[in-house]
């Protein structure tokens, strides 16, 4: 077990379940959420091979140089150093999550992948499973937003896996406005799954992409990350992404640092500035999502968002 970094503990791990009453019946869609980008990837697998959601040139370079090839791909793959129990325990309730089979292995078994492989898909769902089992006022969102080498066999695998695993933790897909926390816990709902594949769309407990849009600045300028739509829209929950993302020559200049040092810690300062300066409510933030959500006290600031709204008298425009 990884050891947990300094100021980590289980503080918010009940978050969503102590907000006032005048919170908990809002729908959840007004709330301040905090996430996490590319959420599994607290560890790779350096022995598989490259996955496929690499362009070709990347993987020839994996085959070419495969020792050295690999450790910048996990200096550029790692957004995140805490497990899904350590986030979940600092407040993260919104995964990103990435799939794909493993070319060439028998059976249908599923991993979390980014650039590299994760682990089993099934490890990640039981371990989120534990917590909420723990934390009964607790809900997550679990975007499966980026599928590779699957085929309608792995999906309907994955999908009964999320079935099995979460069982009557799962709420129904309805209509967003309608859902709040206290909805969800006179339900006894704890799970959002949103699954972005045709072959889950008459499932009654998968919602489908466009109820949970993420526009993407594609930037590595923190300043442009304010020009993104951060407004949810009717219908749907929102993900607003303060993250910068790399481009080529960007691991070129830092290929020895990786993404951590080079591009995220020198840009801190600014995201969370403007993180620090956003509304949730009626016309502002809903989920938020970081890379290395421990770096800062990133989900406390993003929770702490929704104070704006119990200490108004209506929801905040």
């Amino acid at each position: 077990m990884k050891t947990r970094p300094a100021g980590i503990g289980n503080v918010n791990a009940d978050w969503m379940g102590s907000l006032p009453s005048k919170l908990s019946a809002m729908p959840l869609k007004h709330l301040a959420v905090p996430g996490s980008h590319d959420s599994f990837t607290f560890w790779v697998d350096v022995h598989a091979p490259v996955g496929p959601d690499q362009k070709a040139y990347v993987k020839y370079l994996a085959t070419m140089f495969s020792v050295l090839a690999k450790k910048v791909m996990v200096k550029w793959s790692m957004t995140q150093n805490l497990t899904f129990k350590e986030q979940l325990d600092a407040g993260i309730r919104y995964f990103d999550l990435r799939v794909s089979s493993k070319p060439g292995e028998s059976g249908n078994e599923i991993y979390f992948i980014h650039g590299l492989f994760g682990h089993k898909v099934s490890d990640g769902l039981l371990e989120i499973n534990s917590f909420l089992s723990r934390h009964r006022k607790e809900i997550v969102f679990l975007d499966f937003n980026h599928y590779y080498a699957m085929d309608l066999e792995h999906h309907v695998y994955l999908i009964s896996m999320l079935q099995e695993v979460f069982g009557s933790k799962l709420c129904n897909n309805c209509a967003v406005e309608g859902i709040t926390l206290d909805y969800l816990w006179q339900k006894k709902y704890q799970v959002i799954v949103f699954y972005h594949h045709p072959s889950a769309q008459d499932i009654p407990v998968m919602w489908p992409g466009n109820k949970i849009p993420a526009p993407w600045a594609n930037t590595t300028e923190p300043k442009k990350l304010t020009q993104v739509r951060k407004q949810a829209k009717d219908g749907s929950f929102h993900v607003s992404q303060a993250i910068l993302t790399p481009r080529v020559n960007t691991v070129a200049k830092g290929l020895v640092w990786g993404l951590r040092n080079y591009l995220v810690e020198r840009n801190l300062p600014t995201i969370m500035s403007w993180v620090e300066a956003q509304r949730p409510g009626m016309d502002g933030v809903n989920i938020i999502t970081s890379d290395f959500v421990e770096l800062t006290d990133f989900a406390n600031i993003v929770i702490k968002l929704n104070n704006l709204l119990a200490d108004s008298s209506t929801i905040v425009g």
